[in-house]
C-alpha cells in the first residue's frame, strides 16, 4: 500500500464543486475529439470523447482536462443506476478546472455503452475501471506515484458510489474514494431482514429494460427523483419479468424473477447480491473515504453507511461519515456543500494540499428554521470529534401496551404506507408525508409525555415477542416510530422509512430484536414517542397467506443519543401534520408518476422544489434559452449559464442585442424563459415566486410623484408592496444611497444624479439581497456616476449582492468585482475583473507603424490565434494554442512593425477582442 498522510484539520480554501459522475477508459476504438467546453470560467476545459472497446462490451468514455501540461492527479467519476456520463458532465469540468484529470464514462448496459448490467459484476464492471485506470496512468499530463500507477481518486453516487468502493478494494492503485448515497451490501439493501424490498427491485429491474432505459430513472446525487411503478409492475409474470429485465445479466434476470414470484429471497438470490457488493472486499479497502449518505432514503439507509464506516475504519483507513439532506427519496438537497467537502477530501489526499480542511469526523444535516418567504426548511450542520455509530449512549424509554394480536391480510393487502421510492422524502418535506396504518392489521405501543427534549441520532432498538399462526410459523412485521404531539398529531421518523423484520419458528413464540430505521431528529417536551409494528407495507413483500400475529414488548425502547455531536442552531420546532383520507388517495396517484430528471419548471408547467443546496446563493442560471417571438431559430439569449456569490458586484456587458435586457426580464420573473432555469437562493423564479422579495430592481427608471418628498414617494412606494412599515429598512437604504437632506424636498426641484439615487434606494427598500441595477448611471455627469459607483460598493459590502448592466466600461471596471460578458445571447467569458482584464491569453502588440486591415488579416490568419482587434495603440490578439513568443516569431517573419509586447490592462480592450469587434 501507499503510505496514507495523516488528517489534518486547518482552515479550508473555497473549492469549485464537484458532484460524483463517470469516468473514461483503457484500449481505444475510433478517434477522439478535443473541445472546449462551454464554460463561464477559465480556463477553458477540454472534452476528449471516445469509444473504447473492452472485452464483451464497447464503452462511451470522455476525458476532460484544463490548464497547462503541468502534472495532476486523476479522478474517475461513475454515474447513478439508469443514468450514464452526460449525467456528470458540467461535475467532471469543474473538477478538471481544479486541476484534475477527470475521465467519465457509461457503465455497461448504459448511455451509449454496450453490455449487460451486471450490477457492478467484478468480472466486468469492476475489471472496467482497473482497464480505466491502465489508460490515465498513460496520459502525459496524469501524475503517477509508479509506472503503471496513476495517483486517482474515484467517486460517484449511488450506483457511481459502489464502483467507487469496489475500485478501491480490487484494485490497489486508487488513492482515496468519496462514495455516496451508497450501499455496502446490495443483498442487505433490497432483502433487509430476510424481506423482499419489492417496489425498490421493480425499479431497478424495468430501469434496465432494454426498451425502457430512462437516464436517471433512479435518483442518484443528481437532480431528479425515481420513477415509481404501479403495484403490478412490481410482481411481474413471467413474460413481464423477461420484458423488464432485457438488458441485465441472465443470472440477474433468474434471480429477480425467482424472488419475485417467491415473494422472499432465498440463499442462492443473496450470494449472487453479495459477491457483488463492496461487502465482499470490505478488508482490503485502506484509502481515505469520505462517506456521505442520505437521511431521505428507503433504498439505502444510514445503516449501510455505518457498515461501510466501520470495516474501512478497522483497516486503518481514514474515514469521515456524513448524513445529508436528501438522498434517494429527498432529492438532492445538499449537492452544493457535499460536492465542496468532495473536493476537499481529493485536494487533501491526492493533491497532498495538507492545509486543507476535509471536515470533522461526523457531520449531519438538521433542520434549522424556516425560509420566511416561502416557509422551505433551512438546514444546519451539527458535528462530532468521532463517528458515534447507530448506537451511542441509549436511553431507555418504557412503552405502555398489552399484548397485542393483529391480522396480516390475504395477499398482504391492502399494505400500510410508509415511505414512496424516489419521493417519500420529498412529499414529507413539504407537509405531504404519507402513513397510513391499517385497523387491525398493526400493534401499537406508547412512552409518556417527555419531561425535556431528546435528540436521536441512532437506530432506535426494542426487543419484541412474537407468535404467528401461519403454517410455516413465521412472520414478517414493519416497525416505525411515530413522534406524537400534545393534539395527537404525528410524524413518522425518520422522512417515512420503515423497518422490516422476518421471524422464523414463531408457531411457540420467538423473541427477536427490531432495530428501527437510522434517524436524527429532536422530540421535543411534551411529545411522545409512538412504535407501531405492522403486518404489511406498500414497499415490501408480505406472505399471501393470511395468518394472526401476536406481539409483546420485552423491555424497554432503547434510543441512541449521541451527545458529542453539536450544533449551534436552535432546532426546528416538530412541524406535523394530518393524515386524511386524501393521502391514500396521494399515494394511489403517485404511485403511477415516472420522473426523469430536472427540468426546467417553465418547460413542465409546474414549479420546481427549492434546492437548499443553493440556499445561500443569490443566483444561479443554467441553460437559460428565450427565443425572439414567432421565430424557431433566433434566439434573444441562448444556453446561458453562470452563478452569482455574495458580496459581489457583477456586471453584466454586451453590445446591443446581446441578450442583457432580455435576461434581467427573466431574473425578475417579468417573462418566462422557453428553457432552462433561473433559481434565485435555491428557489426557482416565476412571476409572482415569493423568493422575488428578496429582490431588488431598477430597470429603465422609475416614476416619481413630483410634488411630494422624496421620502413621501419612498413611503407611498412601500405601503403599496403591502409589507409592514419595519420591513422598509428606510433609514439603512437611505443611508447607503447618500441623499442626505435632500430627501425632504420636492422630487421636482432633483436634479437627474439625484432622482437616480433615489431610484436607487427605492430598490434598496427591504434591503433585498440581490440588487439588480440596469444602466444605473444613464444620464450622469462625472462626480454623479462616481456617487453612484459608491453607493454600489457600499451596498454589496454588507454582504449582500449587486448585478449592475451598464455601457460604460471604464466604470464598470472600478465598481464590479465580477464581470459576465455576452455577446449575441451567448456567454463569452465569466469572471473576476482582474482575470479577464489581466489575462495571459490576451496581447496587446504595439506597433511602429499605422494598423491596417490587412495587418490585422495576417495576424488573424495565424495558427493558434483566436481573434485579433485594433486598438488605438496597436492589436489586440487573444491566443488559442500559440504562445507569446512563438506570435512575436511569427509577427517578425511577416514583417509586421512589432515594438512591444504585453498582457493587455484594459477592460474597454478585453471587451473588445472578447466579442471580436462587434460592439
Amino acid at each position: 500500500m501507499k503510505p496514507r498522510l495523516p488528517k489534518l484539520r486547518l482552515p479550508r480554501r473555497r473549492r469549485t464543486r464537484l458532484l460524483a459522475g463517470a469516468a473514461a477508459l483503457a484500449v481505444v476504438a475510433g478517434a477522439g475529439t478535443w473541445t472546449a467546453a462551454a464554460s463561464g470560467e477559465a480556463p477553458a476545459v477540454h472534452r476528449q470523447d471516445r469509444v473504447v472497446e473492452m472485452p464483451g462490451a464497447a464503452i462511451d468514455t470522455s476525458y476532460f482536462t484544463a490548464g497547462g501540461g503541468e502534472k495532476r492527479p486523476a479522478v474517475l467519476l461513475g454515474h447513478g443506476f439508469g443514468g450514464s456520463k452526460d449525467d456528470v458532465r458540467a461535475q467532471a469540468e469543474r473538477l478538471a478546472r481544479d486541476g484534475y484529470a477527470v475521465l467519465t464514462w457509461s457503465a455497461r448496459g448504459f448511455g451509449r455503452s454496450g453490455g449487460q448490467i451486471g450490477l457492478n459484476d467484478p468480472e466486468h464492471e469492476v475489471k472496467d475501471v482497473s482497464r480505466l485506470v491502465d489508460w490515465l496512468a498513460l496520459q502525459p499530463e496524469v501524475r503517477l506515484d509508479a509506472d503503471g500507477d496513476p495517483r486517482v481518486g474515484v467517486a460517484g453516487a449511488s450506483y457511481g458510489g459502489a464502483i467507487s468502493l469496489l475500485a478501491a478494494g480490487y484494485d490497489r492503485r486508487v488513492d482515496a474514494i468519496a462514495p455516496q448515497i451508497t450501499y455496502w451490501n446490495l443483498a442487505d439493501s433490497l432483502f433487509p431482514q430476510g424481506v423482499f424490498k419489492k417496489l425498490w427491485a421493480g425499479l431497478f429491474f424495468t430501469t434496465g429494460s432494454a426498451d425502457g432505459m430512462q437516464p436517471g430513472a433512479l435518483p442518484a446525487g443528481g437532480p431528479g427523483a425515481a420513477a415509481v411503478p404501479a403495484p403490478s409492475d412490481t410482481a411481474p409474470s413471467d413474460t413481464a419479468t423477461a420484458t423488464a429485465c432485457g438488458r441485465f445479466q441472465p443470472e440477474l434476470c433468474a434471480m429477480y424473477e425467482r424472488v419475485a414470484v417467491a415473494g422472499k429471497p432465498d440463499a442462492e438470490a443473496r450470494a449472487l447480491l453479495e459477491r457483488r457488493s463492496p461487502s465482499a472486499v470490505g478488508d482490503r479497502i485502506k484509502v481515505p473515504t469520505l462517506i456521505v449518505q442520505g437521511q431521505d432514503d428507503s433504498l439505502f439507509p444510514l445503516d449501510q453507511a455505518d457498515a461501510m464506516a466501520k470495516a474501512i475504519a478497522a483497516n486503518g483507513a481514514p474515514v469521515s461519515v456524513d448524513w445529508a439532506a436528501g438522498g434517494h427519496d429527498g432529492g438532492v438537497r445538499e449537492s452544493g456543500r457535499v460536492e465542496d467537502r468532495v473536493a476537499a477530501w481529493f485536494d487533501r489526499y491526492l493533491k497532498d494540499e495538507q492545509g486543507v480542511d476535509t471536515g470533522p469526523a461526523f457531520r449531519v444535516s438538521r433542520s434549522g428554521g424556516i425560509d420566511s418567504t416561502d416557509g422551505a426548511v433551512r438546514l444546519r450542520g451539527a458535528s462530532g470529534e468521532r463517528y458515534p455509530g447507530l448506537t451511542s449512549a441509549p436511553r431507555e424509554f418504557a412503552l405502555s401496551g398489552r399484548e397485542q394480536g393483529f391480522a396480516n391480510p390475504a395477499g398482504g393487502a391492502p399494505p400500510a404506507l410508509s415511505s414512496l421510492p424516489g419521493i417519500g422524502g420529498q412529499l414529507a418535506a413539504v407537509g405531504a408525508g404519507l402513513s397510513l396504518d391499517f385497523p387491525g392489521q398493526n400493534a401499537r405501543f406508547e412512552s409518556e409525555p417527555l419531561t425535556g427534549e431528546v435528540r436521536v441520532t441512532g437506530t432506535p432498538t426494542v426487543t419484541l415477542d412474537v407468535r404467528s399462526t401461519a403454517a410455516d410459523g413465521s412472520a414478517v412485521l414493519f416497525g416505525k416510530v411515530y413522534d406524537v404531539g400534545p393534539d395527537g398529531r404525528q410524524q413518522v421518523l425518520p422522512s417515512q422509512l420503515v423497518a422490516p423484520v422476518r421471524v422464523e419458528n414463531a408457531q411457540q413464540g420467538a423473541t427477536v430484536e427490531l432495530r428501527l430505521p437510522a434517524v436524527d431528529h429532536a422530540v421535543e417536551a411534551g411529545h411522545r414517542l409512538r412504535l407501531v409494528v405492522a403486518a404489511t407495507d406498500l414497499g415490501y413483500a408480505s406472505p399471501v397467506a393470511p395468518a394472526t400475529y401476536t406481539v409483546a414488548l420485552r423491555g424497554t425502547l432503547a434510543v441512541p443519543v449521541a451527545d458529542g455531536v453539536r450544533t449551534a442552531s436552535a432546532a426546528l420546532p416538530a412541524w406535523t401534520w394530518g393524515l386524511p383520507l386524501g393521502a391514500a388517495l396521494l399515494a394511489a396517484a403517485l404511485l403511477g408518476i415516472r420522473r426523469t430528471g430536472r427540468e426546467s419548471a417553465g418547460a413542465r408547467g409546474q414549479v420546481a422544489q427549492p434546492d437548499p443546496a443553493l440556499a445561500d446563493v443569490p443566483l444561479e442560471i443554467t441553460g437559460l434559452t428565450k427565443r425572439y417571438a414567432g421565430a424557431q431559430d433566433r434566439y434573444a439569449v441562448r444556453d446561458l449559464s453562470f452563478r452569482v456569490e455574495k458580496g459581489q458586484v457583477l456586471g453584466l456587458l454586451g453590445p446591443n442585442g446581446a441578450g442583457k435586457t432580455t435576461t434581467l426580464r427573466m431574473l425578475m420573473g417579468l417573462i418566462s424563459p422557453d428553457a432552462g432555469e433561473i433559481r434565485v437562493f435555491g428557489h426557482a423564479v416565476r412571476a409572482g415566486a415569493p423568493v422575488l422579495s428578496r429582490v431588488g430592481a431598477f430597470v429603465e427608471g422609475a416614476g416619481f410623484l413630483p410634488h411630494l418628498s422624496g421620502r413621501a414617494n419612498l413611503e407611498l412606494y412601500w405601503q403599496a408592496t403591502g409589507r409592514p412599515a419595519e420591513d422598509a429598512h428606510l433609514a439603512e437604504a437611505l443611508e447607503i444611497a447618500g441623499l442626505g437632506d435632500a430627501l425632504e424636498r420636492a422630487v421636482r426641484t432633483y436634479s437627474q444624479g439625484m432622482r437616480q439615487r433615489l431610484a436607487i434606494a427605492q430598490a434598496m427598500l427591504g434591503m433585498p439581497d440581490l440588487l439588480i441595477l440596469d444602466e444605473p448611471t444613464n444620464g450622469l455627469d462625472p462626480p454623479q456616476i462616481r456617487e453612484m459607483r459608491d453607493v454600489m460598493i457600499r451596498y454589496a459590502a454588507g454582504g449582500r449582492t449587486v448585478i449592475v448592466s451598464s455601457h460604460l466600461l471604464s466604470e464598470v471596471e472600478q465598481s464590479c468585482t465580477h464581470l459576465v460578458v455576452m455577446d449575441r445571447g451567448r456567454l463569452v467569458r465569466a469572471g473576476e475583473v482582474a482575470e479577464i482584464t489581466g489575462g495571459g491569453d490576451t496581447l496587446l502588440v504595439a506597433l511602429a507603424g499605422p494598423v491596417d486591415e490587412g495587418t490585422v488579416a495576417k495576424v488573424a490568419a495565424l495558427e493558434g490565434v483566436g481573434a485579433v482587434t485594433a486598438a488605438d495603440d496597436g492589436l489586440l490578439v487573444r491566443l488559442e494554442g500559440a504562445t507569446a513568443s512563438g506570435l512575436i516569431a511569427e509577427l517578425v517573419r511577416l514583417e509586421v512593425p512589432v515594438s512591444a509586447v504585453g498582457p493587455h490592462r484594459r477592460l474597454e480592450d478585453a471587451f473588445l477582442t472578447l466579442i471580436g469587434g462587434a460592439a
